[in-house]
């Protein structure tokens, strides 16, 4: 017979347990799972980004239906336990009732509500699961009005950013001297605080709430000082306490949290209790790392195995876009403690290490946290830092420069050492996956799910892959441009530069091609080299180019085309569209269909019907679209301050002027921008090559982002309060990448080479390279900026069209 286990909260802890207890003996438990929530497991460390709108639900639900029936779990969500009788083993719920052989109480925490006048009105709500942030999803989408966060913590600053960026008008009101003081130190709470109004928060700290006020619904946050700040919306978000009642009323030992031993028993040693609900030895638990460690603890404990919960020191990262922050152990001041401080004001850099009696003990970073792995690392292991103490500050890299193994820390860290935070997985994981056979960091991050979330952990996952296959590890090495040289990419263009070389004969020749004419892989990446250093001496060559860039159109699976025409900023008017319209009809076009960027697309085009095509659209004013392009496809917007009630600026003719200024350069891949009016960021500019969001005190222009094959946000290059400034900037990085990247790298992939921090050296930092870069971008422009549509649409080129080419071969290409 199976043993009966009843589990009470379908959270991250106990569904982790799950994880360990059913993959060690997945055939001796018959589990019920109850959840007052109407919906299992699901990542609650990711409701940051559901609530800013950069995830969905979906996209976070860790263990969906079909998890639980392929494992014959039985699963009583929307159900609430109202009672433990432990004389019978029974559970009570609002609905019926379950026997049990084992229960784990996984009931987590609860919001605390301060009590004040108010607290109860309708708009007052709390952050803590996912029925909390849907109430703010919803909030923010009827009022778009004005909302007050109630608390400068972790939750409260992930809640005020989301709030912000769904279009709302956001104070955070903190009762201490400054930001997340639990984690930071007061500079770097300082910088945080900076940060974040940057991006249109207000803060107000030493603010103690005084009432809600409001009749049938919150209308305001009156504070103690008498400052008064109007609110559609409240959010309570000033702490969490771990959610005990059934264990009271059940007569289990209770302090704080339900306490629990090493073996995460409760009083009862049929009862076990997991995650944020406990105590141990005298500590409790909120984030997520020791949370997993006592998971796998309970399945121990449950399969008879020997197990001990140890805590070890965790780490805190603040999931707010943009913002870079680490902290980890303990930073308070000392009588024996000294400390080392890094700042860099320029760039809002912030570090700051503890030490005593030479070991860190405690870590505050800012702005650059790339490193904070390695010193948790050294935290957690109580590492003797002595020999490295004068480059200590300066991070890992450093200490190999310097004769000190910077993989030390990394090899001395325990199996059960959490390296990716995001998705709890340990030390002991990756080495079993390398051992397995994954050798690489992609292998790595797809077996494991190391490093695949935010990134940040990548570094050291690769000094484990080090640690573990010693000489046998290897980086992956630049690959050559294909099989005519052994020059990578990089090299070429820098020798290219170098010897001046301005023709593809002189490329070959002297950087000694193995082939007299090259092949279709290199010719098109030597043609856009040396057409974008060599602009005054180079002439394009249109056979070095692809099908698609050869024939201005985009060849479709059937040898038909797509024909998308521009439409600046994502504007039309009815002449452009009558003329779509006549163009459908008159050469019978299968389908036109509007697409992601905001343009209509002519699908199911005749080659031979192409240069007509084009000249009917180009008596309209229609001119290509460059659908087809390495070059910049189309500029996204909202209607900014036109129309939309939210919008800040101009966002439409921002994007138009953009479009107008850049539109026909080529470029090392196709390009993507867009411009949003305001932080709900309609025109989706946080996920473009380019992306330029608007707010009150100016223009946010981020960089780098992606959402094909890849998903990523943008980086921040620079905010800055003029429209001419933006543009300058957006030309000034375009023309950067056209002159650095290598071909067929998006900019993301360009800047994850390069760094952000070099990037902004050239064009935000260095006004003079900034204005040579435009200078030199417009002189390509003054060459190449012409339609292909209007010199194309000519009795010769429908020669050139008419239907003798072998379509099968062009698709092949």
């Amino acid at each position: 017979m199976k043993k009966k286990l009843v589990i009470i909260g379908a959270g991250m802890a106990s569904g982790r347990a799950l994880e360990h207890l059913l993959s060690v003996d997945p055939q001796s438990w018959d589990v019920t799972l109850f959840n007052a929530e109407p919906r299992g497991n699901y990542n609650r460390i990711m409701l940051s980004p559901v609530l800013s709108g950069e995830k969905t639900y979906a996209e976070i639900v860790t263990h969906d239906d079909n998890w639980y029936a392929r494992r014959n779990i039985t699963c009583r969500f929307g159900e609430s336990v109202v009672r433990i009788d432990r004389h019978n083993k029974v559970v009570h719920s609002s609905k019926g009732s379950a026997p049990y052989d084992k229960l784990l109480i996984a009931t987590g925490s609860a919001p605390f509500i301060i009590p004040v006048a108010g607290k109860d009105l309708q708009g007052v709500v709390t952050y803590r699961d996912m029925d909390d942030t849907q109430a703010m999803i919803d909030a923010s989408a009827r009022s778009g009005g004005k909302a007050v966060v109630i608390g400068g913590g972790l939750l409260g600053l992930e809640a005020a950013a989301g709030l912000r960026l769904r279009g709302m008008e956001v104070t955070v009101i903190h009762l201490m001297g400054h930001l997340m003081e639990r984690q930071l130190d007061p500079a770097a709470g300082y910088l945080l605080q900076k940060d974040l109004e940057a991006r249109g928060l207000r803060v107000h700290c030493k603010g103690a709430t005084k009432a809600i006020l409001g009749k049938d619904r919150a209308e305001a946050v009156l504070l103690e000082d008498g400052t008064v700040y109007d609110a559609d919306l409240v959010c309570i978000a000033v702490g969490i306490r771990p959610e005990t009642r059934l264990a009271t009323d059940a007569a289990l030992d209770v302090g704080r949290g339900i306490t629990v031993n090493d073996q995460m028993l409760t009083s009862d040693p049929d009862i076990l209790a997991v995650g944020e609900c406990v105590e141990h030895d005298g500590q409790l638990f909120g984030l997520v790392a020791p949370l997993y460690d006592q998971a796998r603890v309970v399945a121990n404990t449950l399969t008879g195995q020997e197990a001990a919960f140890r805590p070890v020191q965790t780490a805190t990262r603040l999931k707010v876009t943009g913002v870079d922050l680490f902290s980890a152990g303990d930073f308070a001041d000392g009588p024996e403690r000294e400390d080392i401080v890094f700042r860099d004001p320029a760039r809002g850099v912030y570090k700051r290490l503890v030490i005593e009696n030479d070991r860190l003990i405690g870590a505050v970073m800012y702005g650059d946290t790339v490193d904070g792995s390695w010193f948790s690392g050294l935290i957690r292991d109580g590492t003797d830092i002595a020999p490295m103490r004068d480059t200590l500050i300066f991070g890992p890299a450093y200490q190999g420069e310097t004769g000190t193994d910077p993989l030390a820390a990394v090899a001395a860290l325990p199996s059960d050492a959490e390296i990716c935070g995001c998705n709890g997985i340990c030390k002991g994981a990756i080495v079993t996956a390398i051992e397995g056979g994954d050798t690489t960091l992609a292998r790595i991050r797809a077996t494991t799910t190391a490093s695949a979330s935010c990134g940040t952990c990548a570094g050291l996952v690769e000094q484990i892959l080090a640690c573990t296959l010693g000489d046998a590890f290897q980086l992956p090495a630049a690959q050559p441009i294909c099989g005519c040289t052994d020059l990578t990419h990089e090299d070429t263009r820098r020798l290219i530069k170098a010897r001046i070389l301005t023709s593809m004969p002189a490329v070959m020749q002297e950087l000694g091609w193995k082939t007299s004419c090259g092949c279709h892989i290199c010719r098109p990446a030597l043609n856009f080299y040396l057409l974008a250093d060599w602009p005054l001496d180079y002439t394009d060559d249109p056979q070095s180019r692809f099908v698609n860039e050869r024939n201005h159109a985009n060849i479709q699976k059937d040898g038909t085309y797509s024909v998308v025409p521009r439409m600046w900023g994502g504007m039309t008017n009815p002449r452009e569209l009558r003329a779509i319209a006549d163009a459908a009809d008159k050469y019978a076009i299968p389908a036109v269909k509007v697409t992601g960027g905001q343009r209509i697309d002519l699908l199911g085009v005749r080659k031979e019907d192409l240069p007509n095509v084009w000249a009917d659209l180009n008596a309209a004013g229609l001119v290509s679209g460059h659908a087809y392009s390495k070059g910049l496809r189309t500029v996204k917007t909202c209607v900014g301050t036109d129309f939309c009630r939210f919008g800040t600026q101009d966002s439409t003719g921002l994007g138009i002027r953009l479009e107008k200024r850049l539109w026909g350069s080529w470029t090392p891949h196709k390009v993507k921008l867009a411009v949003s009016g305001c932080p709900r960021n309609c025109a989706e500019a946080t996920c473009k090559d380019i992306g330029i969001v608007c707010v009150d005190s100016g223009f946010e222009i981020g960089v780098g982002g992606a959402a094909g094959m890849d998903l990523k946000e943008v980086e921040r290059l620079a905010k800055v309060a003029t429209e001419a400034e933006a543009i300058d900037l957006t030309v000034a990085f375009f023309q950067l990448y056209r002159e650095h990247a290598k071909y067929l790298d998006r900019p993301y992939k360009w800047l994850a080479k390069v760094g952000l921090d070099w990037v902004r050296a050239q064009v935000v930092d260095d006004p003079e390279n900034r204005a040579a870069l435009i200078e030199r971008f417009d002189l390509s422009q003054s060459l190449y900026q012409r339609d292909p549509w209007a010199d194309r649409a000519t009795p010769k080129a429908q020669a050139e069209f008419a239907p003798m080419a072998d379509l099968t071969q062009e698709a092949a290409e």
